[in-house]
């Protein structure tokens, strides 16, 4: 009962409530990327959200949580139409990115290939390296930016 209290609590502030939420919320959008290039969160995507989040958080389960209740709402706002579309998150990204070139290093493109591990479509499989292809673009260009 607790944990599901503190665990709305800190979905609710985590702007104010969550150390580095920015940092936080644009993994959760790179991981939203590849998980709704396919639809429906399913099972096996859903087990790999949750290893991911505890990898990237190894010692923090609070936060690894709050990464993968940050993942379902950006989720959730695509595949209902609430105001996020998948082309909006890509060019929020991108944005992201050359606005924090930072930023670049919080992408880990071998933990995201850890979900085209759970797509059994080819052209979703495609359309999941298309992606990842976009990603290791926005990280030599950006990367450039941080040696400068």
């Amino acid at each position: 009962m607790f944990n599901k209290l503190k665990r709305l609590i800190l979905k609710m502030f985590r702007e104010f409530l969550v150390y580095h939420h920015s940092s936080l919320e644009y993994r959760a959008k790179l991981l939203t990327l590849m998980i709704t290039s396919n639809g429906e969160i399913n099972e096996c995507e859903e087990e790999k959200l949750k290893e991911i989040a505890h990898i990237i958080y190894r010692n923090d389960t609070d936060r690894a949580d709050v990464l993968v209740d940050t993942v379902n709402e950006y989720h959730n706002k695509i595949i209902t139409n609430n105001g996020l579309n998948f082309e909006d998150l890509v060019k929020i990204i991108e944005r992201d990115t050359k606005k924090i070139p930072r930023f670049v290093k919080k992408i880990d493109i071998d933990l995201l290939k850890k979900l085209n591990e759970c797509i059994d479509d080819d052209e979703d499989r495609l359309f999941q390296e298309h992606i990842l292809e976009f990603l290791e673009t926005l990280i030599e260009d950006n990367s450039k930016k941080i040696k400068s």
